[in-house]
């Protein structure tokens, strides 16, 4: 059955509801957006449910919040990634297990970074680059916490055997080229800083389900540009 004027939203551990996506810098709390999409049907909603949340430096996660259902993926992390890391969303979880099989049978392997991470951790981090490369350096490639997608659950970070992730790197380019066939993004893609705000990010992908991850790889634009092409309509939401 095709479904119209769907309310989307992600429940927090605390029973607040947070936005799949606010489209503009304005200061507005406890909103949700309505898709009017006539060609999404039952199982593209539960595909997708909560995968479109939208995390950059004008719409923060609070301090608290931590996805309900993470798990460790069966895939190689590198050995100095911390256990909390090694945590994705249930849906990540198994799709990250298919791409990496996948790209495996295709001669590449890709070993894990870094995948979930809580507000505390990512503020250590964004701290420690700041300490070691000063604040424009930490700016420029470091999530403030509560800004990082990584507090989501839905993204993580990958390199391969050289610890060398470069654009031209053959890895790299089956990522690019191949990730939308499991339900992952680019997230950061090289020419688009303007609109994430992130520099270019070969190596860190975020799951948003396969059919919004095949139409944003097929168009080459960003989860900001698919949102707001979407037209969201902006609804308040009252929090009980």
């Amino acid at each position: 059955m095709k479904l119209k004027n769907i309310l989307i939203s992600t429940t927090l551990s605390l029973g607040i509801t947070l936005p799949i996506g606010r489209l503009s810098k304005l200061d507005i709390d406890n909103y949700s957006y309505i898709l009017e999409d006539e060609d999404i049907t039952n199982n593209d909603l539960e595909e997708c449910e909560g995968a479109l949340l939208l995390v950059n430096k004008y719409n923060p996660l609070n301090d608290s919040y931590e996805p309900l259902d993470l798990k460790k993926p069966n895939i190689p992390f590198i050995n100095n990634s911390i256990e909390e890391e090694k945590q994705m969303r249930e849906v990540a979880s198994n799709a990250i297990e298919e791409l990496f099989r996948k790209a495996k049978d295709d001669g590449i392997n890709f070993l894990a970074t870094s995948a979930y991470r809580s507000y505390n951790t990512q503020n250590d981090i964004y701290l420690s680059r700041l300490e070691a490369k000063g604040k424009e350096y930490a700016d420029k490639y470091v999530a403030l916490p509560g800004k990082s997608e990584h507090q989501t659950g839905l993204s993580i970070d990958v390199t391969n055997e050289r610890r060398n992730f470069t654009k031209k790197c053959k890895e790299a380019k089956w990522l690019a080229s191949n990730s939308y066939k499991f339900g992952f993004i680019l997230r950061y893609p090289k020419g688009k800083e303007n609109i994430t705000g992130i520099s270019y990010e070969p190596w860190h992908i975020r799951y948003v389900g396969k059919k919004a991850a095949k139409e944003i790889f097929q168009n080459r634009i960003t989860l900001e540009e698919y949102l707001k092409n979407k037209q969201y309509d902006l609804v308040r939401r009252e929090i009980n």
